[in-house]
């Protein structure tokens, strides 16, 4: 599921409430039976930003994680095989004990993903996670994304700004409107609209624009956001 909309509207509040980061000032989230009350290990987030600790390695960032989940369950080697098998999975082995100033952003986001990964989450929540990669880096980690999740069968709820993106990798589009404000009274923005995506699900970026349907869905996110995303 991929969620677009302008800046603002609410988009990165919604992820940080699913994750369990924020609280709601009514109603409830409901994860697989269970109210969302606080952060927990079944839905691990990837942010804008790799969140990386600097003084660790590649794999000591990610076996901090998988110790937070399986440690005293599993033995040390059993969770250095989770890491190491969970940085292969994006392409990482090469830098396993490389530190985050010594590789690259692009490397970065792929050692935030792998450590998502790593807990085996049952909903991957992703906060723009290749906003601040070029495009050949962003394009190369979005075919592993979907090749993974192709694997690993996970939940993915992913905020965006990119309408090819959206198309490219989801299921479901949830189209967000702006908040407004009106004599002083603010109305937030919700979800104005879920759009199917019809598209072939083995769709990859080289042949997306020549899908029959690609045009259709494309316009129509676009003419929401240019004309429709302002709630009323």
């Amino acid at each position: 599921i991929t969620l677009i909309g302008h800046s603002g509207c609410g988009k990165s509040t919604l992820l940080n409430l699913i994750a369990g980061l924020l609280q709601p000032t009514s109603g409830a989230l409901i994860c697989d039976g269970r109210e969302i009350a606080a952060p927990g290990p079944e839905r691990a987030v990837v942010f804008q930003n790799h969140s990386l600790l600097p003084w660790l390695s590649c794999l000591d960032n990610v076996l901090l994680a998988v110790e937070s989940v399986f440690g005293g369950k599993e033995t040390t080697a059993q969770l250095k095989v989770r890491a190491r098998a969970a940085l292969e999975l994006v392409g990482m082995s090469h830098a396993l004990h490389k530190r985050p100033h010594e590789i690259s952003g692009g490397m970065k986001q792929r050692v935030g993903i792998a450590r998502a990964f790593a807990i085996v989450p049952k909903m991957l929540l992703l906060d723009e996670p290749f906003g601040a990669l070029d495009a050949l880096t962003r394009g190369t980690i979005q075919d592993e994304l979907m090749a993974i999740v192709r694997q690993t069968q996970q939940t993915v709820f992913m905020i965006t700004h990119d309408v090819d993106e959206a198309i490219l990798l989801a299921d479901r589009i949830l189209l967000m409107s702006n908040g407004s404000e009106h004599e002083g009274i603010y109305t937030p923005g919700g979800i104005a609209e879920v759009v199917a995506n019809p598209l072939p699900r083995e769709r990859t970026r080289a042949g997306l624009h020549h899908l029959d349907g690609y045009y259709a869905l494309r316009n129509h996110i676009v003419d929401f956001l240019v004309t429709r995303a302002h709630a009323h």
